[in-house]
């Protein structure tokens, strides 16, 4: 599964973008970190891996609802870049 960690202080979240067994807990060992996402600035400040993130996904992990929004607000600048 794809889905967020919190790090940061107390009422100052800052989260990593994370693949991890479903069943381990929130911030438990997870297999790679994808990317961050820090919701505390303005716009929100985001960090992903497109490609690493397509692999993880091709090998049938699952996204987040959080992250699913996350990543079609910031898509990979290869599917912005015009065909030829």
């Amino acid at each position: 599964m794809i889905r967020l960690a919190r790090v940061g202080a107390r009422k100052q979240p800052h989260y990593r973008i994370v693949v991890i067994e479903k069943d381990r807990a929130r911030n438990g060992r997870s297999v790679e970190v994808v990317g961050t996402y820090n919701p505390r600035t303005n716009p929100a400040s985001v960090n992903l891996k497109h490609d690493r993130i397509a692999y993880w996904t091709g090998n049938g992990a699952q996204l987040s609802e959080t992250v699913g929004k996350i990543l079609t607000k910031n898509p990979a600048a290869a599917e912005l870049a015009p065909a030829v």
